[in-house]
């Protein structure tokens, strides 16, 4: 007997929404669409028949919220940023007051992100989910304000340290997309170089520099 793929397995049936409740269903695509891309580390694997199968839906039901599988991945991403910003401002909000511990607070908490969610993480950044805009109901302007809350939290954090005479920065939006650029190149190369020494206290080293902090 020939074995039967995940893929031709039956797809469990999913209960019919009450009248009203069609956020509910979309919020489970987007939901199912997280689990795939956290399980695979692959958001090639987030296929809407991939997703459906998931949610215990037919493949047709998905275009009743989205109108491809790019926008299903623009609400994942969308969702990873809120999830980042929340973890930003949590870790200022619980580190000591002075600017300095919180700009450090933000820039490992930031890390910690990449870290956690590497799957996430990688589609956030990688782009490689975004087909030619021609080919997608995807637009520039979907595009556009992603990841803007978590930059402006930077650009926020590393204002209040200029402001207290704890850096010398002098164009803090360029110096903010440096120190992003720095966090950024932390995260990918813990993720690809796992067994590299990294010094214990390279994240401040890249932080304190990046930031000119005194």
């Amino acid at each position: 007997m020939a074995d039967t793929t995940e893929s031709d397995a039956p797809a469990p049936t999913r209960a019919r929404n009450r009248r009203g409740e069609g956020a509910r269903l979309r919020d489970d695509i987007v939901a199912a669409a997280v689990e795939l891309l956290d399980e695979t580390g692959d958001e090639k694997a987030v296929t809407l028949r991939a997703v459906a199968r998931r949610v215990g839906i037919a493949a047709p039901s998905i275009y009743r919220h989205f109108p491809d599988q790019p926008m299903i991945m623009l609400a994942v991403v969308r969702q990873a940023f809120t999830e980042l910003e929340d973890r930003l401002q949590s870790a200022m909000t619980t580190a000591p007051p002075d600017p300095r511990s919180r700009l450090l607070a933000l820039g490992h908490a930031y890390l910690d992100f990449a870290q956690s969610h590497p799957g996430r993480y990688r589609t956030m950044f990688g782009g490689l989910w975004m087909p030619d805009l021609d080919q997608t109901t995807l637009t520039e302007a979907d595009l556009a304000a992603l990841g803007d809350t978590s930059m402006q939290l930077l650009v926020d954090a590393l204002t209040g340290c200029v402001e207290a005479d704890l850096a010398t920065s002098d164009n803090l939006p360029a110096d903010a997309v440096a120190l992003w650029l720095g966090l950024h190149g932390l995260a990918h190369q813990r993720a690809v170089t796992v067994a590299y020494p990294w010094p214990p206290d390279i994240a401040d080293r890249i932080i304190t520099t990046l930031a000119h902090l005194k």
